[in-house]
């Protein structure tokens, strides 16, 4: 997909137990037993259980009604909980993470900063691969997507596009999305989240 030589990013080896424990801290936080979660998002206890035990790799989709369900960013279950953001993040440095049914590939290039709750985050996609998100049940936010490779159709809601490279799509949250990988290849695109 990329022309330069670099090797192929792959997540580290703790990915599983980080989700495993953010998501296990953020439902506690919050007050809800596996119940409740469940009844939130649509993901059943026993799903729910095998995450924060590190006994499943949760899928793209799974991530993003656990997290609809607490009402908080996708990251929040894929970073650590940090007191005070880096000025400088360099590649290396950057969590990545990779569905492991659709081949989904995240980076979380700049954390959620705390006066501004801006981030940003890269995507790519495979081939023909699709990432369906449902409704967000917590606090809004917007999302700017800048497409940097590849062909992508986004289903927001009952409205649907098609960008190429150099497009840029702004919504919200507030509908359920769907992301799907279009033509020959893969894609590659830039997502920039802030509150609504």
């Amino acid at each position: 997909m990329r022309n330069d030589s670099s090797p192929v990013d792959t997540p580290g080896p703790n990915i599983d137990m980080l989700i495993a424990t953010r998501l296990l801290a953020l439902r506690q936080a919050q007050g809800l037993s596996l119940a409740d979660l469940a009844e939130r998002s649509g993901v059943s206890k026993a799903m729910i259980s095998k995450v924060e035990r590190a006994q499943s790799s949760p899928t793209a989709v799974l991530l993003g009604k656990l997290a609809a369900g607490l009402g908080v960013a996708l990251a929040q279950l894929l970073t650590e909980e940090k007191a005070q953001p880096k000025r400088l993040r360099t590649r290396a440095g950057q969590e990545v993470w990779r569905d492991p049914q659709a081949g989904y590939l995240r980076r979380q290039v700049a954390e959620r900063q705390a006066g501004s709750g801006v981030e940003m985050v890269e995507i790519e996609l495979p081939r023909s691969a699709q990432v369906d998100y449902p409704r967000w049940s917590g606090k809004p936010y917007r999302q700017c997507l800048w497409m940097l490779e590849g062909e992508l159709r986004v289903d927001y809601g009952d409205e649907r596009f098609e960008l190429a490279p150099g497009d840029c799509l702004d919504f919200g949250v507030d509908r359920p999305l769907v992301f799907k990988a279009l033509g020959r290849g893969a894609c590659r695109y830039l997502l920039v989240a802030s509150p609504e």
